[in-house]
């Protein structure tokens, strides 16, 4: 398998089409080699368009959602950013090379582990790894300019938007099977937000994550 060629071809064919435009996010793909960060058993597959399994009932998420929710972010070199949900440590690297600082938590230490080990073999050094159930927030390095959630929520905690600068930007899929849409909040002023719907998808849900108060008749 040439892997260039396939790399090329993912951005050509599956990202691009998705509206990704950005000429740095579409560079940084090409750069950051995401087969490294894949589980030996799934390397075939890094380019796919599908959720890659990470052991621990944890997922990849797909390049496309991936991408689009680096140019959504219009990470900036000044940004603190914070992660929900490490994974394999891959989408942490395309944060800690676009802004200035990322803070990662990650709820199962084995995969804190994997995302560690990745990361310092190419050399990223401008993040902080955790361990911890951050799914209904985590203020600790607060406030931030990015807060970016790799797994969905039914609801979106008010501590996520609580936890953002003015002009802070945060990323999240909101909702349940079958209806989930991704929105992007911005922080207007301080208490003050603005909410847009990016587009519908359905990801695994952050572990603990908050639910909705079901009705009893």
């Amino acid at each position: 398998m040439n892997l260039e060629q396939t790399r090329f071809n993912m951005v050509e064919q599956q990202i691009r089409p998705w509206d990704v435009l950005d000429p740095a996010v579409l560079k940084l793909l090409l750069e950051i080699r995401r087969e490294e960060f894949v589980p030996i058993d799934y390397r075939s597959l890094a380019f796919v368009d599908m959720e890659i399994p990470l052991g621990y009932g944890e997922v990849m998420l797909p390049p496309k959602m991936e991408a689009r929710i680096l140019q959504e972010l219009q990470i900036r070199k000044s940004d603190k950013i914070l992660e929900i949900g490490s994974g394999s440590g891959y989408m942490t690297a395309l944060l800690a090379t676009k802004g200035d600082h990322v803070y990662s938590v990650e709820i199962v230490p084995e995969l804190k582990m994997v995302a560690e080990k990745n990361l310092q073999s190419y050399n990223i050094e401008n993040v902080t790894l955790e361990i911890g159930d951050a799914s209904h927030g985590w203020s600790k390095q607060g406030p931030y300019d990015v807060i970016v959630l790799t797994g969905s929520t039914p609801i979106l905690p008010d501590m996520f938007q609580k936890s953002l600068v003015a002009g802070g930007r945060l990323f999240a899929v909101v909702g349940e099977v079958p209806v989930m849409k991704a929105i992007l909040v911005t922080c207007v002023e301080e208490g003050a937000f603005s909410t847009v719907g990016l587009f519908e998808t359905s990801i695994p849900p952050l572990r603990n994550a908050q639910k909705t108060k079901q009705f009893v008749f």
